[in-house]
């Protein structure tokens, strides 16, 4: 059974998806089946990717050859550390989004859990598969299912929003498409570890093509991860989605960066020649300029739900800014902050939804409105969040970002990365305060108290479990860092990659 857990984090929201299409979980009187199942299916993924987790821990990096087709020429899924701790991230944020959902939204539309679950299937087969071609595949399943999960309930803006976001998304699977008939036309393989062998044998003629193919994958996994200048369609976005699918789209834009990360470490590392860090040059100013109009969009929000958009942009940056230093020690700083920055915009998004529910008509809009009646839980609710994605200790984002800015060791590394890091965080201070202090501390009076609603228990166990991770990943800050330092160094180690995939022969 244990040979079969790569694949079971896919299988197991595959096959739930598509029973929740069948009676007796069909209709619209049926939701109560379809919320068990899914607490179940959740419950389910987390389970195995967390016991694949553990046994890539004992037993080092595993692949699952499906019908037993070896690679290069099977279909293959590769489980190392950095693969299993997103599949793991992945499950406790769909989890939180799913609890929340149960409040109701989950009943705007009756596929609102089937496409959950497909979304889920399809980000965790973007972790988890070791060719290209597959990741293409992972990547329309999910997109597919955002497409629909965007328009859930409804609504001018939703339709708006996910009109630019399909044609976008269009755009970047054509471009896609090309780059991997590019890169198969030079390489011969999509296999992204037989890739990482054949790239540095490219005649003169054939590294230009690559290099093409190479760039238009950047612009592909850019435009998924809002990386400047194919950020703008984030904020509109987000902020349009209900508040679950917003915080499980948090972890969209870390597609991309696990994209960047693995395709640019393994294909176009330090062993591809002549094509050797290709993106480098690119990433740095490109990080740099994210976090900038990541930082003057967060101060320019006008409601709390384009703020958490901001900051998902603002992390992308960070995120990016690990990527350019091509060390493993900043890959693993950056997976400690890949983690919190996740967990905590779904979280915040999930507060300003709540927030909005109890301000009337004003929902989390930035101006005076009625006062909040649970403002103690909610206002403990969103210091915690700010306070976290802000970076100021005890929390979590202050160890991710010293992490971040201690593994610049140059002068010239420490002179750009620093201030800019610094200043978007003292940005994101400035911009967390003017909303707190707007929502909690402006308002018109008690109004009409006939209107007020309570926040629902789900509401609160889905916040409060991505919350949650802040502390923990403080607790346990040590066996973390440790975990995320053993996979960047697996991740730059590729050796180790050609031993699992049966490929050291051919690396000799």
């Amino acid at each position: 059974m244990t040979s079969h857990l790569p694949v079971l984090p896919i299988l197991i929201p595959l096959f739930g998806a598509l029973f929740m299409l069948l009676p007796p979980f069909a209709g619209p009187e049926k939701y109560q089946w379809r919320r068990f199942a899914t607490l179940v299916l959740m419950l389910l993924q987390i389970s195995c990717s967390v016991s694949l987790m553990l046994e890539v821990i004992q037993q080092g990096a595993t692949f699952y050859a499906l019908g037993n087709w070896q690679a290069p020429f099977g279909i293959v899924l590769f489980a190392d550390r950095l693969a299993v701790l997103l599949v793991v991230l992945n499950g406790v944020l769909g989890l939180g989004a799913t609890l929340y959902a149960f409040a109701g939204i989950d009943r705007e539309g009756k596929y609102f859990h089937p496409l959950l679950q497909f979304q889920l299937m399809g980000i965790n087969g973007a972790f988890l598969t070791g060719d290209l071609f597959n990741l293409f595949v992972f990547f329309e399943i999910l997109l597919i299912a955002s497409y629909a999960l965007l328009i859930h309930g409804g609504g001018k803006q939703k339709t708006l929003a996910n009109v630019h976001y399909v044609i976008l998304n269009l755009i970047g699977s054509s471009l896609f498409l090309f780059a991997l008939g590019t890169l198969y036309g030079t390489t011969g393989t999509l296999n992204i570890a037989d890739m990482a062998l054949r790239i540095s044998q490219l005649s003169a003629g054939e590294q230009v093509i690559a290099k093409a193919g190479g760039l238009l994958l950047l612009i592909v996994f850019g435009l998924k991860a809002a990386m400047l200048p194919l950020h703008f369609w984030l904020p509109r976005t987000y902020a349009a989605a209900s508040a679950p699918v917003a915080a499980l789209f948090a972890i969209m834009t870390k597609v991309g960066i696990y994209g960047i990360f693995r395709v640019y470490t393994v294909i176009f590392g330090e062993q591809a020649g002549e094509l050797a860090d290709m993106v480098q040059p690119w990433i740095w100013p490109l990080a740099f300029l994210t976090i900038i109009v990541g930082a003057i969009g967060a101060l320019a929000s006008p409601n709390l739900r384009h703020l958490a958009a901001n900051l998902v942009v603002i992390s992308v940056g960070t995120l990016l800014i690990a990527f350019a230093l091509r060390t493993p020690e900043a890959t693993a700083a950056g997976l400690y902050y890949l983690v919190h920055s996740t967990l905590v915009t779904g979280a915040l998004f999930l507060i300003a939804d709540m927030i909005g529910q109890q301000r009337g008509k004003a929902l989390d809009w930035f101006v005076m409105a009625r006062k909040v009646s649970q403002p103690a839980l909610l206002g403990i609710l969103f210091f915690v969040a700010a306070m976290t994605v802000a970076g100021l200790p005890p929390f979590s984002g202050f160890i991710g970002k010293l992490i971040i800015l201690q593994s610049a060791h140059s002068a010239a590394e420490m002179l750009w990365i620093w201030p800019v890091i610094l200043i978007a965080g003292l940005i994101s201070i400035i911009a967390l305060s003017r909303a707190g202090t707007t929502l909690f501390w402006r308002y018109t009076g008690d109004g009409d108290k006939s209107q007020l609603q309570t926040l629902s228990r789900w509401q609160v166990s889905g916040a409060v479990l991505l919350l949650v991770a802040s502390p923990l990943l403080v607790i346990f800050g040590a066996a973390v860092t440790q975990y995320t330092d053993a996979a960047a160094a697996q991740l730059h180690q590729l050796q180790g990659l050609f031993e699992v995939m049966n490929l050291q022969e051919a690396a000799k």
